[in-house]
Formats: C-alpha cells, structure tokens, sequence
C-alpha cells in the first residue's frame, strides 16, 4: 500500500460512518411513522415482532457498528498522526494533515498555505514521496 492509500484510509472511513449516519437518521424516521398493532394475546405461538421494534433493532445494530468504525477512525487517525508527524518538511506535514487528517479539499489547503492550486499539487506529490520512504522503512500496519 502506497502512502495516498494509506492516508487516505481515514477519508473513507469517515465517509462510511457518515452513510451509516444517514443511515440511522432513516431508520429513526421509519420507525417513528410505524405505529403499533394491538393483537390480542394468544396462549400458543411465537411472538411476532413489530415494525416497530425491527426498526429499533435495526437502529441499535447500525448504531454499534458506528461506534466500532469511530473507534476504528480515532485510532487510525492517530496512527497516521504518528507518520505525519515523521516527515522532515513543516510544508509538507502541513499539507498531509490539512488534507488527510482534516479533510480539507485541495482549494482549501492551497487557501491556508497561501499557493496557488499547482503548487499545491506538486507539493503533495512531494510529501508523498517523503511518506512513502517513510512507510518503506517503517512496517506500518494497515487497517
């Protein structure tokens, strides 16, 4: 794994725990507009659950894996803290964690560091060079 896959694991993690965010905000609706049956009781059978209460199944399961995936993304935004921090070049570690750790788009790094978009590009791929001798020398666990 080069050093652009493996910063940018932290991006689609976050864009995954954003889907299942969105996700859990579906399933709060569903199950607010899903009303419940009353049945009379019945002395042999199974229970049948709800509409109400599979949604509410649904939402605690989706909202565990969610807390899996931040855990999953504080640990792995740490680690690549540790490799950012590593680089040599001030300019350089500023645009990994502008751009990998914070999220920033390209036009909002170039803003922040004061170039012009091109520059920033090529300063990137710079920096990238510098992780990737990084990641060679150093045996970094991918997640």
């Amino acid at each position: 794994m080069n050093a652009k896959e493996y910063l940018s694991q932290a991006f689609n993690l976050d864009q995954r725990i954003n889907s299942k965010l969105e996700q859990v905000a579906m399933l709060r609706d569903l199950a607010v507009k899903t009303t419940s049956v009353m049945q009379t009781d019945k002395v042999q059978g199974t229970k049948q659950r709800t509409p109400m209460e599979n949604a509410l199944v649904k939402l605690m399961s989706l909202e565990e894996e969610i807390n899996a995936d931040i855990d999953q993304l504080i640990d792995l935004k740490r680690d690549l803290s540790n490799l950012i921090a590593e680089i040599e070049s001030p300019s350089h570690r500023l645009l990994l964690e502008l751009r990998y750790l914070g999220g920033s788009t390209w036009e909002e790094v170039a803003a922040v560091m004061g170039y012009d978009l091109r520059w920033t590009y090529r300063l990137h791929r710079k920096a990238l060079k510098e992780a990737n001798k990084l990641l060679e020398n150093n045996t970094v666990e991918c997640i």
